[in-house]
């Protein structure tokens, strides 16, 4: 294989502008952007570096092959043809994940499967000896992405999705993706010299993430595993060539003068938040209060603040309002000076904030299409008019 390889690194709808500076800054080539992805150049080395350091990509994919399909049969022929005896030994272990885009096929799993029998099939015929499905750690995870009729074959770098970054162990109901969360704090522009809140912090997943980013903490800091860790045959894994990039990374770690402050008004949830913050040692950076954010007393200076309150999923439409009519009486009040950011699904909710948004960025949390919307509070007499 070449040295200079074409990956695609997958992210959450918004979010492909963010993660593609975040891998121009990193170092990546060619960079460019696609629908939920964003594609650029870079050696093996560079693909760990990319594993490990960055905060808004899901999974990194390694594209293989990509070619027309038209039914079932069409597909099994096209993946039983493909080499697999140069990326995978007899006796080693691989699993499908499909993702479907097309109206020739309606089941993934289903095209998961009939892709595995050919795989399973060319080895019986080739070796009399296949290799095993193993769906939590195999030896190579394989990426099928079908739209309309192009079915492109990937092989999944990431293993687990990035997102799951191995600090967070305590959740409450609805806990925000950590991606997405690294994601508003970028977007939102917050510079490490100014303060951070999150009044409605939850489990401290938006606060955990800041002070990931400001401090220089790679994201992958707390992960033990990587898919690319179990290739074999396959851009076989270099351990010394690992532990080079991860100490370079390590070393310019730097925790010094952040302040981000989150509050909380459950004791329980709040209390959640603190382990989360211990668990991903940034407790110097971080500080959570047990406070309602109506009493929220900020720091008397220029900062950001990011919410993310209910979208009224699970709550009466009169509380909703209030809610709402609250936050916005609370941005007024106390946050004179600040860029305020509120995440939300709901924009008739958004209506009873009484403010005027000066950014509105459309972005996805979860399967919810959502608005991550600015309102600067200015200070002295100026007012913000209404909506």
């Amino acid at each position: 294989m070449s040295e200079n390889i074409r990956f695609i690194a997958k992210t959450i709808t918004g979010l492909e502008e963010v993660l593609a500076k975040e891998l121009q800054r990193l170092g990546a080539r060619d960079v460019e952007q696609l629908y939920r992805a964003v594609a650029f150049t870079g050696d093996k080395g560079f693909l760990y570096k990319a594993n490990f350091c960055l905060h808004t990509a899901l999974r990194i994919l390694v594209p293989i092959k990509s070619f027309e399909v038209s039914d079932e049969q069409s597909l099994y022929n096209a993946i039983n043809k493909m080499p697999w005896e140069d990326y995978l030994d007899a006796t080693d272990s691989l699993a499908i994940d499909t993702v479907l885009s097309t109206r020739i096929f309606n089941h993934s799993q289903f095209i998961s499967q009939k892709a595995k029998d050919a795989i399973v099939d060319r080895f019986r015929e080739k070796f009399q000896v296949r290799p095993n499905v193993d769906l939590k750690n195999p030896t190579l995870r394989i990426n099928l992405h079908i739209n309309e009729n192009i079915c492109n074959v990937s092989f999944d770098s990431s293993g687990e999705s990035l997102h799951k970054r191995g600090y967070r162990e305590q959740t409450n109901l609805a806990p925000m993706n950590e991606v997405l969360a690294a994601g508003l704090v970028k977007l939102s522009g917050w510079q490490k010299h100014q303060p951070l809140i999150d009044p409605m912090c939850g489990s401290g997943t938006i606060l955990i993430e800041a002070a990931l980013i400001a401090a220089n903490i790679p994201p992958g800091y707390f992960r033990e595993h990587f898919g690319f860790m179990n290739w074999k045959k396959f851009m076989p894994f270099d351990e010394e060539l690992w532990k080079t990039i991860t100490e370079g990374v390590i070393s310019r770690i730097d925790s010094s003068d952040i302040e981000i402050i989150g509050g909380e008004l459950s004791h329980n949830v709040a209390r959640k938040a603190k382990e989360n913050v211990k668990l991903a040692r940034v407790e110097d950076m971080v500080t959570i209060r047990e406070s309602d954010m109506r009493d929220f007393e900020p720091p008397a200076r220029k900062g950001v603040v990011i919410v993310n309150p209910p979208y009224g999923e699970r709550m009466d439409k009169d509380d909703l309002t209030e809610l709402y009519k609250s936050i916005g009486d609370t941005f007024k009040k106390k946050f004179a000076g600040y860029d305020c950011w509120l995440i939300t699904s709901n924009k008739d909710a958004l209506k009873h904030l009484g403010l005027r948004t000066s950014r509105r960025i459309p972005v996805f949390n979860g399967p919810l299409e959502c608005r991550f919307v600015k309102y600067e509070m200015y200070m002295g007499s100026k007012k913000s008019p209404t909506t």
